[in-house]
């Protein structure tokens, strides 16, 4: 099907070895520079660039959505953006990596200008950096400061065990490469000002999806670690891919869920009815890229064949390998 968000063809479906794949021309990538940046983590698989896509999704639903549960929240990118521009009543954010569960616990916990302020009165050098890192964390706050110094100073910003520290660094500026102190500060503070929407729970990504699955009023973006790079990027990339899917399709809201373009969630996603859309984006070495949406209805999307000039820069196909 070109040019319409629909499932795999029958074929496909039936093979199980399918794939999407896009169109080589008429594509254009969100400029993330006109995106509002609202994280303070530097998340390798962050979804800055998909923010366009979920004002559409949000405003696109049928009823005002309530609550946006974001089950695994990563960077929450996305669930920051819906509580900043008040697309939403309320969001969730749910993360199970006791780090990053730590820097939404203090930020979100009213400990966010103490968070700010050990931030910007840290000396960035190797001997303070390993320092820093080597120590056992006294408790949530010092855990927040850690894991966002981690993110900082790692390769990529990686977050699992074994990535290693930045050498040369942006510019041959090493460890202080991505280390902006002020601009962590700002995004800290404004996250405390919206806090009362945003709610955190420590847990499970798929617990909370099945307390909340019969929820007519709640919404779920669902982005879970991506099933190729999941091991070297994150800490807890286990997920069982199949019982999420089966929990998708037994949501009373929507769900707008992304993925990498693997065949193992293609033939998922075609054997639930859902519908996939390819979508260009910038991998963190600017590489040009597409990655899923998979979602139960995509027609909110733009595709050739509308008036608009933004829909015809986006042109997708799906087809079998």
């Amino acid at each position: 099907a070109v040019g319409q968000p629909l499932g795999l063809p029958d074929s496909a479906m039936a093979s199980g070895a399918a794939t999407a794949t896009k169109r080589s021309k008429g594509l254009t990538i969100i400029n993330v520079a006109m995106v509002p940046q609202r994280s303070p983590f530097r998340y390798p698989g962050g979804k800055t660039w998909l923010v366009p896509y979920v004002r559409m999704w949000l405003k696109a639903c049928p009823e005002r959505v309530r609550e946006l549960i974001e089950p695994f929240a990563g960077g929450a990118i996305v669930g920051l953006t819906a509580a900043f521009e008040g697309l939403v009543g309320s969001v969730t954010l749910v993360e199970k990596d006791p780090g990053v569960a730590a820097v939404w616990k203090t930020i979100l916990g009213g400990g966010g200008r103490w968070l700010a302020d050990r931030i910007t009165d840290f000396d960035v050098t190797a001997e303070s950096v390993r320092e820093a890192l080597d120590t056992t964390p006294r408790g949530t706050r010092e855990r927040a400061f850690q894991t966002l110094l981690r993110n900082r100073v790692q390769r990529g910003g990686i977050l699992a065990p074994g990535a290693g520290l930045m050498k040369n660094g942006e510019n041959g500026r090493g460890l202080r490469s991505r280390w902006y102190p002020a601009t962590l500060r700002r995004r800290i503070l404004a996250i405390g000002e919206v806090r009362h929407r945003i709610a955190f729970e420590e847990g499970d990504g798929l617990d909370v999806i099945r307390r909340n699955a019969d929820r007519l009023d709640a919404a779920f973006f669902i982005d879970p670690p991506y099933t190729v790079a999941g091991r070297r990027l994150y800490t807890y990339s286990d997920i069982d891919h199949e019982e999420l899917f089966s929990l998708a399709g037994k949501l009373a809201g929507d769900f707008l869920m992304t993925y990498d373009n693997a065949q193992e969630i293609c033939t998922l996603a075609a054997r639930h009815g859902f519908q996939m859309r390819l979508v260009p984006m910038k991998s963190t070495h600017h590489a040009e890229m597409v990655e899923l949406l998979i979602g139960r209805d995509l027609s909110w999307l733009p595709f050739p064949g509308t008036a608009s000039e933004g829909a015809r820069q986006l042109s997708f196909q799906i087809f079998p390998d």
